[in-house]
Formats: C-alpha cells, sequence, structure tokens
C-alpha cells in the first residue's frame, strides 16, 4: 500500500508534537515505521489520508463497540451540539447516564463522571485513601490504569512498548507507597495483605488485562483479592475502563460474580467521546465532595456531547444485546486466528474474554506479565505489517487488545483469517 501521505504528515507531526503524536499508543512504536494518519471512519472500516481502506480491529482502542458512525450515536451528537456543547452546569443527560450505568452494573450505587479513564482511577485510588485513612496500593505487573503518577509503576501498555513502566518524572515518593504483585498470583495476594493488610487503602485491578494483551483474571485470583480486601478492610477497585459494557453489559464484574468495592469505566460510554467515571458504594461515594470532603472536580465532566453518545450508546446495547453474537463472531476469529498459525507451523495463542483478544506468539498460554513480555515480538512487528498490507489494521503493539465490533460481519472475520494465514 502507498503511504506517503501518511510519511509527509508525520514529518510534520514530528515538527509540533512530542514524538509526532498525542497519546505514544499511536507512534507504532512496538512494531517499528510510522503509523497511518486516518481520514475518516465507518462501520468496521478505516480510510486513511492515501485512500487506503482497513478492516478495523482497534475500534478507538475499545469504544466502538457499535461500529464507527452508527446512526443512532450520530443523531444524539448532533441533537446535543445544536442546544449547545458545553454548560459548565448539571443537565438532565448526566442523570440519564448515570442512571444507566448504575442500573447495568449492581456494584455502583452512585457515580461521578470524569473525562478520561486516567481521571477515573486517579479519583478512585485518592477516594479509597480517603475513605480508609491508609496510604498503601496494591496494583498488578502488567495493568495500566492511566498515567497517573503512584501507579505508572510496572504498567503494560505503550509504557511497555516504549521501555519505561517506570516513567521518569514519577518520584520514588510518590511510587513508595504502590505495591507491585504479579497477576494471577494468589499466593503473592495473600503474603501482601498479611504483612501489609493494615496500611492497605485498596488493591486496584482490572478484572481482564487489556494492555499486556488481552490476559483473563483468573476466578481464584480475583476471589483472593476480595476475600483479601474484605478481610483487612480495604477497598477493591475494578478497572473496567476497557472491559466495561465491553465485555458484557454489566462489564467484566457481572461474568465473574465478584462486586467491587469501586469500579472505574471510560471507553464504551461515551461512545467515542472523552469520557469517564467511578462509582461504587454510596457509604464510599458520599465521601467526594460536595457530600464528603475528598475533592475531586471537572470542568467538562458531564460534557453534553459524551453523555449524549454515552447514553445512546448504552441504550442501544442494552435494547438489541448484541453480546451473543460478539461472542460468536469472536470466537470464530480467535479460532481461526489459532488455525492460520497451526497451518504455518507458528506458535501462537489468543487470550480472549468477549469481544477483546490478542494473538500471542508463544507457545505457552499467557497468564501474567512475565510471560506475554517474553513473546515474539518481532514476529507481531512482521505480522502487523504484512496484515496491514492486505488492509487489516490491528493494534500496534503486541500489548494491546483487539476489539470485534456490531458492525463486523462474518464475511469481515473470514477475510481477516484469510489475510493472517497469508501473514504469519
Amino acid at each position: 500500500m502507498n503511504h506517503e501521505k501518511s510519511h509527509k504528515a508525520f514529518e510534520r507531526a514530528r515538527q509540533l508534537m512530542p514524538g509526532g503524536v498525542n497519546s505514544p499508543a499511536r507512534a507504532f512504536g512496538g512494531v517499528g515505521g510510522e503509523p497511518v494518519f486516518i481520514d475518516r471512519a465507518e462501520g468496521a472500516h478505516l480510510f486513511d489520508i492515501d485512500g487506503n481502506r482497513y478492516l478495523d480491529y482497534v475500534g478507538s482502542w475499545g469504544p466502538m463497540i457499535l461500529g464507527h458512525g452508527h446512526p443512532g450515536v450520530i443523531a444524539a451528537i448532533d441533537a446535543a451540539l445544536r442546544r449547545g456543547a458545553s454548560f459548565g452546569a448539571p443537565t438532565l443527560a448526566e442523570n440519564q447516564l448515570a442512571e444507566l450505568i448504575i442500573e447495568a452494573v449492581p456494584s455502583i450505587e452512585r457515580v461521578r463522571l470524569v473525562n478520561s479513564g486516567t481521571e477515573a482511577t486517579m479519583s478512585a485510588v485518592r477516594l479509597a485513601r480517603g475513605f480508609t485513612g491508609r496510604p498503601k496500593i496494591v496494583k498488578f505487573a502488567g495493568n495500566y490504569h492511566g498515567h497517573v503518577d503512584s501507579l505508572l509503576v510496572a504498567a503494560g501498555s505503550s509504557a511497555a512498548t516504549l521501555g519505561a513502566p517506570d516513567s521518569p518524572g514519577v518520584t520514588e515518593a510518590a511510587a513508595r507507597d504502590t505495591l507491585v504483585l504479579r497477576y494471577n498470583d494468589v499466593d503473592a495476594v495473600q503474603a501482601v495483605f498479611a504483612q501489609h493488610g493494615s496500611t492497605i487503602a485498596a488493591a486496584i485491578v482490572e478484572p481482564v488485562v487489556g494492555n499486556m494483551g488481552c490476559v483473563p483474571g483468573s476466578l481464584e485470583f480475583l476471589n483472593a483479592l476480595r476475600q483479601a480486601t474484605a478481610r483487612c478492610g480495604a477497598l477493591l477497585i475494578f478497572d473496567e475502563v476497557m472491559t466495561g459494557f465491553r465485555v458484557a453489559y454489566g462489564g467484566a464484574q457481572s461474568r465473574v460474580g465478584i462486586r467491587p468495592d469501586l469500579t472505574t469505566l471510560g471507553k464504551i460510554i461515551g461512545g467515542g467521546l472523552p469520557v469517564g467515571a467511578y462509582g461504587g458504594r454510596a457509604d464510599v461515594m458520599d465521601r467526594v465532595l460536595p457530600a464528603g470532603k475528598v475533592f475531586q472536580a471537572g470542568t467538562l465532566s458531564g460534557n453534553p456531547l459524551a453523555t449524549a453518545a454515552g447514553i445512546a450508546t448504552l441504550t442501544t446495547l442494552r435494547d438489541t444485546d448484541p453480546y451473543p453474537w460478539l461472542e460468536q463472531l469472536s470466537d470464530r476469529l480467535a479460532r481461526g486466528l489459532l488455525a492460520a498459525g497451526q497451518r504455518r507451523g507458528v506458535a501462537c495463542r489468543v487470550g480472549r474474554c468477549g469481544s477483546m483478544m490478542t494473538l500471542f506468539f508463544s507457545d505457552r498460554s499467557i497468564t501474567n506479565w512475565d510471560e506475554a513480555s517474553a513473546c515474539d515480538r518481532r514476529r507481531f512487528a512482521t505480522f502487523f505489517w504484512n496484515m496491514l498490507d492486505r488492509g487489516v489494521y490491528l493494534p500496534c503493539s503486541p500489548f494491546e487488545a483487539m476489539f470485534v465490533s456490531t458492525a463486523h460481519t462474518s464475511e469481515d472475520i473470514d477475510a481477516t483469517v484469510a489475510a493472517a494465514a497469508e501473514s504469519m
């Protein structure tokens, strides 16, 4: 494919922005080369500025579960924009989106809208410390919770791709109260709570990790976390920024049957516009200003355009229940990718939960960051570029999840599998 216009655009971007991008995951650092610049999107497809067309399995890193340009979402945004882009005052739409979230996620009794997943996790951690009066936070290697100083320790995603999981600018003091454990390690959970339980404010975890590739948490592991936090009076925070309304309408917690104290959300609840949220037990959430004394604020929180897009997306998901179909499509894709690898004699595994998945080039199942980071990154980079040349747009990192949308068809899946068979 010709990418001449993208090349020129990237050259100019590097003169204007650090690394030429506004988020490091877009820089193609995990696969080498230069990113393509997108002009527009429609349904399951992206179109770059050189006129190339791609089947999209990034979906803006997860939010586009209904595909691009869904008529109901576009109509809702258009109607909201005509009433005003921002007020800095309460709206009925904020109530409606909050009601949808609370109805869908039983553990959420109160919710606060923010502007991003990073804001949500930052606020949830501050709230946990304010509620418990304790300093320490438990997190897990390879779990990415946004670029919060205290959580940008042993993170996955672009931090891992770029070789900087512990970012310069994060001080020792900021990281000192963060205890990092191995994901899916029950013994480590029990040991750290036995030693530090009285000083731990919360454990924050992705119930299904999306930033060291898609790695589901085992039921034993997640139950151990629930029991350990409850036993010592700490809070359990499920980071469902990626999995919320993606792996199930009620999120990953509805699949595993575990009720966290706090949940962070983002991605899908904004229908493609910037938004985040954190919510949970009423007695905990009522510590947030102005009901309580834990400070958190945001001028654009509950933005009318974002809430309109979120309401349209969540009501469509609720009313049409596409999850069984997404499960079928995703299973078809996962099986097809594995079969393509077997035919070519390439060792690979698929980590999947619902409509999010990752193809790992490894001869073993992946359960934690050490195993994910040992996968064949060079083979992934080759596979990525071969697929791009065949019109399939995958995440540009071996440590990111790919996403299936309701706009994908069985024919799209089969075409993707055929391209994979040629690209391995």
